[in-house]
């Protein structure tokens, strides 16, 4: 990783803020999420942040009202696709949009209200000062996590320490998705080179940054547990995120190219 320094923490006071100059995208991914989706992209609107929808085409009728929430704001879009295609392929479309349109800083969050828009500000400004990646971790001090019973919990703690292990990297919340990053780091990545399109995706992109020589910082958190609709987490998840950290372990032991992982 070249000696990257990283996985430091920064404390969720944030006297800086990015400069008004400096665009940011708030990209939401949605399947079913009617519920959830007005509070959300009004607590992000209210913040001064744009917002870009990438709905799946949810059956629940998600897709229209986010095409009514976006009627007459022009910080807001919806970019609708076929079917059910992944997250992390709907975070590269969105993410896609966003630099043809000028954006600077790009945040990944939930539609589901478990990230809570008041850390928005001090994970931006995070990203902003180190010019890589900032993470939203419950598992930093001062971060934590609500609503989660202790299997859900034990599942998620485990998944960063087989991250940490195998990768060898002192991000403590590689999982997140919470999280922004700048231009730079998505123009360093190689958006068409990212293999996984599921939850892997999150750890996939910790680690292209990482071997990229980007910086990580971790923010501390408060996860709050969805109120409405399922968690999209399934066994088939777990497991393709297993196999993901073992590709990125062999390829980073073959001497591999970040752009060939």
């Amino acid at each position: 990783m070249g000696g990257v320094s990283t996985g430091r923490q920064v404390g969720l006071e944030s006297p800086i803020k990015a400069p008004v100059s400096a665009r940011s995208l708030v990209v939401l991914p949605t399947y079913d999420e009617r519920e959830n989706l007005g509070p959300v992209v009004a607590a992000v609107r209210v913040r001064g942040y744009d917002v870009l929808v990438v709905d799946d085409a949810s059956p629940d009728g998600t897709g229209e009202l986010a095409e009514r929430l976006a009627s007459g704001d022009p910080g807001m879009e919806v970019l609708h696709r076929p079917g059910k295609l992944g997250l992390g392929s709907a975070y590269l479309a969105g993410f896609r949009r966003g630099l043809e349109r000028g954006y600077e800083l790009f945040v990944e969050m939930d539609a589901d209200g478990s990230h809570l828009p008041e850390h928005l500000d001090a994970i931006v400004a995070a990203a902003w000062r180190c010019g890589g990646m900032a993470i939203g971790s419950r598992y930093v001090p001062g971060g934590s996590v609500e609503g989660w019973p202790a299997r859900r919990r034990f599942l998620s703690w485990g998944a960063n320490l087989y991250c940490r292990a195998v990768l060898g990297i002192p991000v403590r919340d590689a999982t997140s998705g919470y999280r922004c990053y700048t231009r730079r780091a998505l123009e360093r990545i190689g958006l068409d080179s990212v293999r996984s399109q599921g939850y892997s995706f999150q750890i996939e992109m910790v680690h292209r940054c990482l071997r990229s020589g980007l910086p990580v910082v971790e923010v501390p958190i408060r996860f709050v547990d969805r109120v409405a609709g399922a968690s999209k987490v399934s066994a088939g998840e777990i497991h393709r995120a297993v196999l993901t950290v073992l590709r990125l372990r062999l390829a980073a032991g073959a001497g591999k190219p970040v752009d060939r992982d």
